[in-house]
């Protein structure tokens, strides 16, 4: 994924500023240095893929001697690098590369994100535990507690499907963790990973049920092996 976007920023597909902006304090660039950055960005986006001390001090309202010293700051954390090529004449020439920027960028990026995708899975997992004591009417016991963590870590269900195996059992009156756990294993059997599928599947299955309780009113019949739904809500 960090190549993909690497090559989306180099390709000019994905323009970071913002990033960097949201960003620049936890990679430790101050104020001064996060300028600079952007004017030599904007200086390599216009042609200029060295432009001098003096240069970029002409933009800013530092000395050329202060924009040395940030340039060479940012050098040694990393940040740039001046990198040699040659023209297609064979005359050497420097450049400036923010490549370690937008590295490092996008590493604070990903990091960033997955530390809030941590959290709201988290907080979810904890909601999940109060709309279980709260379906229940009573604080759930260690054994069921063992179980729901079984469900998030071994079995890997997202909690937005356990919640929706809760709701189908409060639907069908069966209010217990053996049922539910039955309906996550026939879920998970059957591919169900969105609340849509699960709706889906259990709105067929009451059909299916229905229709099975009318006839059953009228004459014994018996059981098609083309019957499309496992009978999983029966106990």
């Amino acid at each position: 994924m960090k190549e993909n976007i690497l090559k989306w920023v180099q390709e000019g597909q994905i323009s970071f500023p913002s990033v960097l902006l949201t960003h620049y304090k936890q990679m430790n660039i101050n104020e001064e240095e996060l300028v600079l950055l952007l004017h030599v960005m904007a200086f390599i986006e216009k042609g200029n893929a060295f432009p001098t001390p003096t240069e970029i001090s002409a933009r800013m309202t530092v000395s050329s001697t202060k924009c040395s010293d940030l340039l060479r700051r940012l050098i040694q954390k990393g940040l740039i690098t001046i990198e040699e090529e040659y023209s297609e004449s064979g005359i050497r020439y420097e450049k400036y590369s923010i490549e370690p920027l937008w590295s490092k960028l996008i590493n604070q990026f990903l990091m960033s994100e997955n530390k809030q995708q941590t959290q709201n899975q988290e907080k979810m997992e904890m909601d999940l535990y109060t709309i279980f004591e709260q379906e229940f009417g009573r604080p759930l016991s260690p054994f069921e507690c063992e179980t729901l963590t079984l469900w998030l870590d071994d079995d890997r269900h997202e909690p937005i499907i356990i919640k929706a195996a809760l709701r189908e059992a409060v639907i069908s009156g069966k209010l217990n963790f053996r049922y539910i756990d039955r309906i996550l294993f026939e879920w998970k059997k059957n591919g169900i990973k969105t609340i849509e599928q699960a709706k889906s599947y259990g709105n067929k299955f009451r059909q299916y049920q229905n229709h099975q309780q009318k006839g059953q009113a009228g004459e014994q019949t018996t059981r098609s092996e083309a019957v499309p739904f496992y009978n999983w809500l029966e106990q």
